[in-house]
């Protein structure tokens, strides 16, 4: 799950975009070289909806990693050459990112088995509150926290609009509004 969690928590892919990541579509890379420069990057053009495509048009996308996800994903294709060699003639080759130890696709149940026992171990969380959509809420509230505009993100998160990542994802991380304050010590500051 590790792979899985840094990729979702800072990219802020979907879960069903996730489970039908294939390696085909994941640069580790990049090409430095090249003008201009391609840095690492996943295409999310695909996702385990029924027609096999993305929630929205919007949807695709190619996102660039930031380097803990390639880390993460390269760490992760060391470990899954060793599942494979380990499951040997019961390895069904799908080229997915993200599989079960034989090869085969994840269901949500899967995914939300696995993610529960991370957040059982994880002192301060119940997992009663987590699940492994909270990543991407996670993604957007952090990206937001960090002052990226709402239209950056809902880019990245492949919202058609800036409404649903406004009033659905984005939650606000500091329980004191501080922007106004901050605004005003600079218009305002104080005589020393």
């Amino acid at each position: 799950m590790h792979a899985y969690i840094v990729l979702s928590l800072l990219t802020g892919a979907r879960t069903e975009e996730m489970r039908a990541l294939t390696w085909d579509h994941v640069d580790l890379k990049g090409a430095p070289y090249d003008d201009p420069p391609r840095p690492p990057s996943i295409e999310v053009w695909r996702s385990v909806r029924e027609c096999g495509d993305t929630k929205t048009r919007k949807s695709r996308r190619t996102l660039r990693l930031p380097e803990r996800c390639v880390d993460a994903l390269t760490d992760h294709l060391a470990h899954q050459e060793i599942a494979r060699t380990t499951a040997g003639d019961r390895w069904r080759h799908h080229n997915l990112v993200f599989c079960t130890s034989i090869g085969t696709e994840l269901d949500a149940a899967n995914v939300r088995r696995a993610f529960r026992r991370v957040v059982d171990l994880t002192p301060g969380l119940n997992a009663a509150d987590w699940t492994p959509r909270e990543l991407r809420h996670s993604f957007v509230s952090l990206l937001s926290a960090k002052g990226v505009s709402i239209e950056q993100i809902s880019q990245l998160v492949g919202h058609k609009s800036t409404q649903v990542t406004e009033t659905v994802y984005r939650h606000e991380l500091r329980p004191v509004l501080t922007e106004g304050a901050e605004a005003m010590n600079e218009i305002l500051p104080r005589n020393r």
